[in-house]
Formats: C-alpha cells, structure tokens, sequence
C-alpha cells in the first residue's frame, strides 16, 4: 500500500502563461474589450476576466456568438492578430513576469514546459518580452495545437505526450477554473496560482472547487508545496470542502 504521506512522484511541470508567469490576464482582459468593441460587442473587463480568462479566441468568440443570440461573423484568425497587436501594445508598457517565477525554474530540477490557450505568437511575445523565452523553448504549446481548447483535457494531454511524461506524473499550475478543470480531465494533479493581479478574494476558492489539490498565492510556495504533497493540501481540509459546497 503506497504511503499517503510521500509526495507522489513530479516527472514534469507544466505552466499555463498568462497568469501564472506573466502578470498578463488583466491586459488580456483589457485587449478582449477593445478588439469585441470595435466590432459593436460591448462586454466589461470583469466580464471578461470571469468568463474568458483561460480560454482561446475561438472559444470566447463561440461563446460571444451564443449569448448574443445573433451570428457574429468575425473571422477567427483575423480577429487574433488583431488581439495580438492590442496586446503587444500594451505589453510594451505594462507586461511583467509574475514575481519568484525565476527563482523557482531556477530549483526546478524537472522538466518544464508551457501549455497555454494563447496563440504561439502571443506566448512565445509574452515570454520573449518578460526574458522567460529561452527557460522554455522549444517546449512551448498552444491551444491551436488541438482540437478543443481549455476546459477539455486536449492541450495538456497534447503536452505530456510531446515531452513523453505520462499524464498521472504531471503537475499542472494553473490560475483559471478552465485550466484546472482541463487539467483534473486529463488526469494530471493541479496546483492552483492566485498570485496574478486579476485574482479576487473568492479566486482561490473556486480554484479548489475546481478541482486544485493545492492553492498558492506566491510562486516561493510552489516547490515546498510539491515537496509536501497531495495530503497536505488545504484542498483535504475544510475550505476545499466549503467551496466546493457552494
């Protein structure tokens, strides 16, 4: 019988992008409302930071179309280069990596890789500007890599198997109730990141009834939360329990 208190074995570390190692979602957010106001869809950033953080263009755009009840003809790969200079503008002044995430790749002694719904040009952009690029080439996947986005289980599957790591030996670190529930779909452990600038108070709560075994709010918690493993997690205690009664 496997012994409950050792930490199960980590054969790879597998980091969403967009908050959780760049501070990235708010101008996400940010660029979401501008690109669908200019083709007369009016949402606010709260909106988007509930609804979209985590998602790919497409699927907020399907998402769009469904809620307005009207077809929203706009060309998917247009309407993503579109977003893509939104966010390199603002990027250009605002972007920082999340704080610790250099220390942490730096004791990291697995192997990483990124796996985000961005578009390769907007993660590969994020992490060349926060000086993350060359941690993670060319292990870098996206979303459009795969048939479904972000909450199924495609991407991150897609991941372990190009890094050729079975899925029960992946820790997934992700900051979006989407990510977490794709991440658990694919049989991977989950530790939730609060640590971005777009997380509210309620955000570790709903990380855990999502399905997180573990929530952090700074990246110096990372390592030692692995190191302890899955029954030291607040996730086995009431909180987890509470939220995921709500």
């Amino acid at each position: 019988m496997p012994n409950k208190h050792r930490p199960e074995p980590v054969d790879l570390l597998i980091f969403d992008c967009d908050g959780v190692l760049v501070d990235s979602e708010l101008l996400g957010a940010e660029a979401d409302v501008a690109c669908l106001a200019d083709e007369g869809i009016a949402i606010t950033v709260q909106e988007s930071l509930e609804r979209y953080s985590g998602l790919s263009v497409a699927d907020m755009l399907g998402d769009v179309q469904q809620r307005s009840g009207r077809l929203v003809s706009l060309d998917i790969a247009k309407f993503e280069r579109k977003h893509h200079r939104v966010m390199s503008r603002l990027a250009a002044k605002n972007l920082k990596m999340i704080a610790g995430i250099s220390e942490v790749l730096d004791a990291t002694m697995c192997p990483i890789c990124v796996a985000s719904s961005g578009t390769p040009e907007r993660i590969r952009a994020s992490l060349k500007k926060t000086g993350l690029l060359a941690r993670f080439h060319p292990h870098i996947f996206s979303a459009s890599a795969v048939a479904r986005g972000k909450s199924f289980p495609d991407l991150f599957l897609y991941a372990a198997a190009q890094m050729r790591v079975e899925p029960d030996r992946c820790v997934v670190i992700e900051d979006s109730v989407a990510g977490v529930k794709a991440a658990v779909a694919a049989g991977m452990r989950v530790i939730g990141f609060t640590g971005g600038s777009h997380c509210g108070a309620d955000h570790a709560d709903r990380l855990s009834a999502a399905g997180a075994y573990r929530v952090i709010d700074r990246m110096s918690e990372l390592l030692p939360a692995l190191r302890a493993g899955r029954d030291h997690s607040p996730a086995a205690g009431e909180g987890a329990e509470e939220a995921r009664a709500k």
